[in-house]
């Protein structure tokens, strides 16, 4: 199995690849982990590789241009021609479990994209990324720490990386609606525009499409969340 992993950080990667029942999967080439330091996908002279939100609000965005060259740069267009599975490590994914990690296990190529600040840009999810991953609900300050979980509980369960097969063992496993998609400039790209809402300067407006797309991912994605907020109701 071989793992990339991007990120802005990969100081906090690379030495995990060298520890543990890991280390010796990559020493003895059963797991190939190799770390892409995003900013060396950036074209500005700053590296730039966040904004400003659309729409206003506290925090940055993850820029869609670097983070998609660098996954296609690795998997390739998203599609049947693809060479590698593609998850952005996210509270809005699916929740990582052990019988997601025994499906990713089998798997030949994983790239996992690593948010930080606000999160990325909704077209990076549309364009490019496969699946979104979560290990919980709750806030971290970025998709490293994720990563790592998802790959110390795929890999011990790829053949050969455990002495004893039968020693890979099933285990079991704060409130509030999930957050809608985010965009930061360009306005437009790939064909893909940023709400026209987003653009209007109308904060009541922006704060009810906001709303409602919170709602909705929530309502699709973990309507159990949904009812637990105070004042939330069911629609």
């Amino acid at each position: 199995m071989r793992i990339d992993v991007i990120t802005i950080f990969p100081g906090l990667i690379e030495p995990f690849r060298t520890t543990s029942l890991l280390g010796a999967a990559c020493r003895d080439g059963i797991v190939e982990l190799v770390v892409h330091d995003l900013r060396e996908f950036t074209k500005d002279r700053h590296r730039t590789v966040d904004d400003t939100p659309y729409g206003g609000g506290p925090g940055m965005v993850m820029r869609p241009e670097p983070l998609i060259e660098a996954i296609e740069a690795l998997a390739g267009p998203k599609g049947e021609t693809r060479k590698a599975r593609v998850l952005l490590l996210s509270p809005q994914g699916r929740r990582l479990d052990q019988g997601w990690a025994q499906e990713l296990a089998r798997e030949e190529h994983l790239v996992l994209v690593c948010g930080r600040y606000e999160g990325v840009d909704q077209r990076v999810i549309e364009i490019a990324v496969d699946e979104e991953v979560s290990i919980g609900d709750y806030v971290l300050a970025g998709g490293e720490l994720p990563a790592l979980v998802l790959i110390e509980a795929v890999t011990r369960l790829v053949p050969g990386v455990m002495g004893n097969p039968e020693s890979a063992e099933a285990e079991s496993f704060q409130t509030g609606m999930l957050e809608g998609p985010q965009f930061t400039r360009p306005a437009e790209y790939r064909g893909i525009e940023v709400p026209a809402v987003l653009r209007s300067g109308d904060h009541q407006a922006i704060a009810r499409w906001r709303a409602e797309q919170a709602h909705a991912v929530t309502k699709r994605r973990r309507p159990d969340l949904l009812g637990r907020g105070r004042g939330e109701e069911e629609r």
